[in-house]
């Protein structure tokens, strides 16, 4: 077993793993099973009623499509945001939870393609972060499954589960002491939205007292709700269960279902493989109203992350956060001693800008950057090595 110490990547355990605190006993046939306090006393002793996992959720590059052009050259996950890759926000977010035990990062992207940021994030901030690699898609439940004796390995209490696509504050530590408290399966963070856009998200009805989840679905034709699913999930182990059950299930009706040759050839092109679950549609939705689920509502900002320009929305939301959070990653400057800094601005350490630009607000200028005399920047990303030149003369009253 490679030391916890080390950065990994991995590919899904096969065969199938019988118990999800154990990477070593494997059965194929046996169901999943939750070990207790005295089946693991090492984990209790470490008190497993605290430690938390992460896991992210990154996509790969066959998702994510209209964010292109940006994500032709690098990989989405890793587009800067405020100065810092976009899963960057996240894993920070994840790193205030406490007893923190792990981070995962779940995609489709090749190794290579993080290998070098899994490893600096991870001496960065001192805690393990692993690429784990899908070999094919199975939905958002299907792959955590996929992975289930990874993310075990540590006997947690509670997994919290992001979507990389998504650009918030993260409030990980109270939505975690709202959902130890509300002592249900899992905890989803909602935000209200226009009605008009409300069909764009996953729509839920929440019980306004309990906060319990009492009805949701996935961009529903007519309007149900103008509260939605964030995409940011804190579930106890019994998730993995859940899931379970389903691909059982799905396991089971393909087995029992006799069609004739030509058919069989339609619904092969139309049928959801029996191994690929749906968080929303097949985990979210059966369980409302059953007293497992429930909702802590975020205040703060919340934004999808689908489209190029949202990216520019996106960078400032987090360079305006950073003034409560890391004052110190803002520039600074009047014109004097350096460049002219109006608003929020991140600047990286290499770059160089010339005494005479005025940068702001909302601007985001990355490694070995170059921006020249005279340069005017407002509400822009500038990535690495890109050389911002003034070409005609300047002219002054």
């Amino acid at each position: 077993q490679t030391p916890r110490s080390k950065v990994q990547t991995l590919y899904p355990p096969t065969p199938l793993a019988s118990n999800l605190t154990s990477r070593h006993t494997r059965a194929a046939a046996a169901p999943l099973r939750l070990s207790s306090a005295a089946e693991a006393p090492r984990a209790a002793m470490a008190g497993p009623e605290q430690r938390v996992v992460a896991v992210i959720m990154v996509g790969g590059p066959t998702k994510g499509t209209r964010f292109r052009p940006l994500s032709l050259n690098v990989p989405k996950p890793l587009f800067p945001l405020a100065g810092q890759p976009m899963v960057h926000h996240h894993i920070s977010a994840c790193r205030r939870i406490p007893n923190l035990a792990q981070i995962y990062l779940i995609g489709f992207y090749e190794e290579r393609e993080f290998a070098l940021y899994v490893s600096s994030i991870s001496n960065e901030l001192r805690i393990p972060v692993r690429y784990l690699r899908e070999d094919k898609p199975r939905g958002s439940a299907g792959g955590l499954y996929s992975f289930r004796d990874y993310i075990m390995e540590d006997s947690p209490a509670h997994i919290v589960l992001l979507n990389c696509d998504v650009c918030s504050s993260f409030p990980l530590p109270d939505m975690l002491e709202a959902h130890k408290k509300y002592g249900g399966m899992g905890t989803l963070l909602v935000n209200k939205v226009s009605a008009e856009s409300a069909n764009q998200f996953g729509e839920l009805v929440a019980d306004p007292e309990t906060n319990e989840l009492l009805h949701y679905t996935e961009k529903p034709e007519t309007f149900v709700s103008d509260l939605i699913n964030c995409g940011v999930y804190i579930f106890t182990p019994k998730i993995l269960i859940a899931i379970e059950d389903v691909l059982k299930q799905k396991k089971d009706r393909a087995n029992l279902r006799r069609v004739s040759s030509f058919e069989a050839l339609q619904s092969a092109t139309k049928a959801i493989p029996a191994d690929y679950v749906r968080l929303d549609q097949d985990i979210l939705s059966p369980l409302a109203g059953k007293k497992e689920l429930y909702t802590y509502q975020t205040l703060d900002f919340w934004e999808q992350i689908k489209t190029p320009g949202m990216s520019l929305r996106c960078s400032g939301l987090y360079l305006s956060q950073f003034r409560h959070t890391s004052p110190h990653l803002l520039a600074s400057g009047d014109g004097k001693k350096g460049a002219t800094i109006v608003g929020d601005v991140y600047i990286h350490p290499s770059a160089k800008v010339h005494l005479t630009a005025k940068i702001g607000p909302n601007v985001s200028i990355s490694a070995n950057a170059r921006i020249g005399a005279g340069a005017r920047l407002i509400s822009c990303i500038i990535l690495d090595d890109v050389e911002i030149m003034v070409s005609l003369p300047l002219f002054t009253k």
